[in-house]
């Protein structure tokens, strides 16, 4: 198992002397302590994964991480060496806007909680309420920032867009106005995040577009903005950025640093100063992509992110300083042409260079571009300061970096957010591909052959003797000194084919490849062109059973706002990008195609559909072109239309257009279609029908071209709601089976498979989860034993169907399948609590007696109970549990026993299961010894009863 806490938020590195730990909060709603030393996660709270657990603020003081979640509702204070909770309380609603620490002379007590209408203060050690005011005008005047410097004031600041400000000063103790309401005419200003900032003894900066200058203000004496000309200061904006500043305040009962950074491109910043009513310019960087600020007790240094060598300016989302802002507007930001990149650090006061403290790392690999940065400051045992850098990738990969550019450790948090996967075999050794052509080719003539089949065994007998020499050198070894790491360059399949490459695609356009059995990361492939919400389609085209073509594979990425699709075609083993060129896609693809007929290479030929209804097909060579006129005729398929309730299904004609053949509509105003499912094409179905208690044969209807279409209503009161499912032919079109579970409603997980299907839904008038199991029958007599034809099929199967009422919610669900289909068939059924839970399927059969006879009885089935238990022996998982699971995916192996499960969600899980327990593998307490000193004494007493039986007849003879 792996775990992960995905996309940074907020991150504090600013730790006391000696901590060993970085206190993070995520997008993933996930607040976590990380091991600066390893990067390991040292403890982990995951929050609701829907918008209710979102984490809005994080603030630090000392052992304590105060955490603001839930739109400001929720107020919760955590101790950060072990995880625990120190308190939660709940705030009023209304629209939150900031938090922040408030100290009072030099002892940090209360914290404050800035709402749309109204300000809190609450004490840090048990979280109670110490005042609430309400804030005057909050209907028309926006209150966006709160300063607080330990003078036992709190200054909130509120603004009217294009009009005023208003200045409120609250005192600490009771929460009483102190001084009456400040109106500040600021007509320029639209919002106060990111463009203002207070400085120093509470002094307001604020940054103007149009004019071209800064506005600058003290809360506690003045009453007007005083305006102050860049062109002064030789700077100027570049067209169409919004500026940025970026303060800092290194402690809440100190006044904030002077210096400030102003932000006046993507990638210019420049260090000012305002002291003493004067405005100084300290340093300009002009090809910097990230800014922070990092305090350690009197010393604050800036850090600032740049190329290393030359440039070139790229056009992609904006990079923002160490800030969590996000900005949806495309600019032009930095990219470097070698993804080599310098931290160098300076000081605040004069914007000195500090030598010997440049971090220098490497992007190479992923491609991607710095989007956060962090740096920590810590002392070393010489009592000199040291600094380390936390960097953050667009594709989610966090770096730990110390001086000079060391990676202490890095993790890639995209694994959080997996969307789709494959396992592909892995190649051949050397020495197994030489056995499969060991004969050579008849061509070669007689000698040829015998030549080759020597070579290939002198080539055995070399490996053969590599592999005892290792076993008897690393029998020498203690075990602790043993190495087993799984690189890129001895990767190879084993006996059983157990272990394989998992290929996975992440939301952040990531590509992974991973080996099974360890979980160690081979390669890893960023794609740039790939924007935020896109959905992907992972397909195998070439395994790895066509030595020496490599396998091959292809990810359709389709983007949610154009539609537009591309393809990108990769070698799964090593995740190099093919030679093989894809096709342009012109026009949105609506539907794909894995055909089973192959070209000249061994790939399997992909087609695509567009929304034209025309069809291309990859790889296009004239072999696949006449391969698929010879059987334009069979290929059939299906599109769905959700927003329409619309299900056609389409022919291929020989001239590569297409046909509607038919059209299903689910009238929208009712119901909706929520799922489509198929059948999985690699799945073996070993038994064509059930033997009954009296000895005759009850067929099952194996339709592969059947559909499971799953519908919710539209209206969601709890007596009106239902779930309808219809099973259709997708090449006919023809409604084999419909059902309306009535006060039903979702979310429906469903697994279909062989001639069954499984569904689970929630019941609202019992108020329960429930399945239902629905099977197909033929009858005792099978139609047709030969050959399947959806055209010809006159009579409909028997369909029998039966409920069980399930005591949980189902996060994920599937179906194990093996490799010839022998083995009986379970259910993995992933819990909330993340447990997976393997359920076999006899359990769920509709054919249980609620009666037993003699007849069920000879047939082994289990009299029905409405209940399925949930028994903690069956999980497969034990205590390795998975946060936030949303798939599993079931993959054969190459022993019949044996299927391959792993699980993903904010975590990753590989194990095998073994559904009718390994009756292909001898026992681990197999007793050798006992078997072998039997055969050796049969085989002695049989020599001694020979011999014996030899001087007997000899002797007979000479009588």
């Amino acid at each position: 198992r792996q775990q992960y806490v995905g996309k940074l938020k907020f991150a504090s590195l600013e730790a006391s002397q000696g901590s060993k730990k970085l206190v993070v909060a995520t997008e993933k709603n996930v607040v976590a302590a990380l091991n600066s030393r390893s990067g390991e996660i040292l403890w982990r709270h995951v929050d609701k994964g829907t918008p209710e657990g979102a984490i809005d603020a994080m603030l630090i003081h000392g052992q304590d991480a105060i955490t603001v979640s839930n739109a400001g509702r929720i107020l919760r204070s955590w101790e950060t060496n072990i995880g625990g909770l120190n308190w939660e309380m709940s705030l009023d609603t209304g629209s939150f806007q900031v938090a922040s620490l408030v100290g009072l002379q030099d002892v940090v007590k209360y914290v404050a909680v800035l709402k749309k209408a109204a300000i809190s203060l609450h004490y840090l050690s048990n979280g109670h309420q110490k005042w609430v005011e309400h804030l005057p005008g909050s209907e028309s005047t926006q209150y966006q920032l709160l300063y607080s410097h330990g003078t036992g004031v709190i200054h909130v600041l509120g603004i009217v867009p294009q009009s005023h400000l208003n200045v409120l000063t609250f005192s600490v103790e009771d929460g009483e106005i102190t001084k009456q309401v400040i109106r500040v005419a600021a007509p320029w200003l639209k919002s106060l995040n990111g463009m203002c900032s207070v400085v120093g003894e509470a002094v307001l900066v604020c940054v103007d577009v149009d004019t071209h200058s800064l506005y600058v203000c003290s809360l506690e004496t003045e009453q007007e903005m005083k305006q102050i000309l860049l062109q002064s200061l030789d700077l100027e904006f570049a067209d169409g950025f919004q500026p940025r500043i970026l303060a800092t305040q290194p402690n809440v009962i100190s006044a904030s640093r002077t210096q400030f950074f102003l932000q006046l491109s993507p990638s210019h910043f420049s260090l000012l100063q305002y002291k003493h009513g004067l405005l100084s310019h300290l340093r300009d960087f002009q090809q910097a992509a990230l800014v922070s600020f990092a305090t350690t007790g009197e010393k604050t240094v800036a850090a600032v992110l740049t190329c290393r060598s030359e440039l070139k300016p790229g056009s992609s989302d904006g990079l923002h300083a160490g800030s969590t802002l996000e900005d949806s507007r495309k600019q032009e930001s930095l990219t470097c042409s070698n993804q080599t990149y310098n931290i160098n650090l300076y000081l605040v006061e004069t914007g000195q260079r500090l030598l010997d403290t440049t971090i220098t790392f490497n992007l190479e690999q992923s491609g991607a571009k710095p989007q956060q940065l962090y740096i920590q400051v810590f002392l070393k045992k010489d009592d000199s300061v040291g600094y380390r850098a936390l960097v953050q990738t667009e594709d989610h990969m966090l770096m730990f970096l110390q001086q000079p550019g060391k990676v202490v450790w890095s993790r890639e948090e995209s694994l959080a957010e997996v969307v789709s996967l494959e396992m592909v075999d892995l190649p051949l050794t050397g020495a197994q591909a030489e056995l499969e052509g060991e004969f050579g080719k008849k061509a070669d003539g007689l000698l040829g052959m015998f030549l080759k089949r020597l070579s290939s065994q002198l080539i055995l007998l070399q490996a053969w003797t590599a592999h005892l020499w290792k076993m008897f050198y690393d029998a020498r070894k203690p075990r602790s000194q043993i190495k087993n790491e799984i690189n890129i360059d001895n990767l190879a399949r084993d006996e059983f084919n157990l272990q394989k490459m998992m290929v996975m695609v992440t939301a952040s356009g990531k590509l992974f490849g991973i080996e099974s059995s360890s979980g160690t990361i081979l390669w890893k492939q960023y794609l740039r062109n790939v924007k935020l919400g896109s959905s992907f389609k992972l397909m195998v085209q070439r395994t790895t059973a066509h030595f020496p073509h490599p396998p091959q594979c292809t990810l359709l990425v389709k983007n949610k706002e154009t539609k537009m699709s591309f393809l990108y075609v990769f070698n799964p083993i090593f995740g190099k990008k093919s030679q093989v060129a894809p096709p342009v896609l012109k026009r949105p693809i609506l539907q794909t195609l894995l055909l089973p007929i192959m070209d000249q290479d061994y790939a399997k030929v992909l087609l695509l559909i567009d929304d034209e209804y025309k069809v291309t097909a990859f790889p296009a060579t004239k072999n696949v072109l006449r391969q698929l006129e010879e059987i334009a005729h069979s290929i059939f398929f299906y599109l769905v239309d959700a927003e329409q309730g619309k299900l056609s299904g389409f022919r291929l004609k020989k001239d590569l257009t297409t046909e509607e053949s038919w059209e299903v509509i689910i009238p929208t105003e009712v119901q909706r279609i929520v799922t489509v499912k198929g059948k999985r094409s690699n799945e073996h179905v070993h038994s064509q029908g059930r033997v009954m208690g009296d000895r005759s044969v009850l067929y099952k209807s194996l339709n592969p071209n059947l559909l499971a279409v799953v519908t919710e209503s539209t209206d969601t009161h709890h007596e009106r709601t239902f779930i309808g499912i219809y099973l259709i032919d997708g090449v006919t079109g023809r409604i084999i089976h419909s059902s309306v579970q009535k006060k039903a409603k979702g979310p429906v997980h469903i697994v279909h498979s062989e001639n069954w299907v499984v569904y689970q839904y929630w019941n609202t008038k019992a108020r329960r989860n429930e399945f239902t199991v629905l099977e197909l029958y033929e009858g005792t007599e099978q139609y047709n034993a030969t050959a399947f034809s959806s055209l010809d099929r006159p009579i409909l199967p028997q369909v029998l169907q039966q409920s069980y009422i399930f005591p949980s919610a189902i996060s994920a669900m599937e179906a194990t399948i093996t490799e010839r289909g022998i083995t009986s068939r379970h259910l993995l059924v992933g819990l909330p609590s993340g447990a997976i839970l393997s359920l076999p399927k006899a359990l769920l059969d509709p054919r249980r007696p609620e009666i037993p006879t003699e007849q069920s009885r000879e047939e082994n089935l289990i009299p029905y109970s409405p209940d399925v238990q949930i028994h903690a022996e069956r999980f497969i998982n034990y205590n390795q549990t998975i946060s936030r699971m949303r798939g599993i995916y079931t993959a054969p192996s190459g022993l019949e026993s044996t299927c391959l499960v792993v699980a993903y969600g904010l975590d990753i899980y590989q194990t095998r299961v073994y559904p009718s327990k390994q009756f292909d593998v001898l026992k681990d307490d197999y007793d050798y010894v006992l078997i072998s000193s039997v055969l050796f004494g049969l085989v002695f007493a049989t020599m001694i009863t020979k011999r014996l039986a030899q001087v007997k007849l000899l002797n007979r003879a000479w009588r």
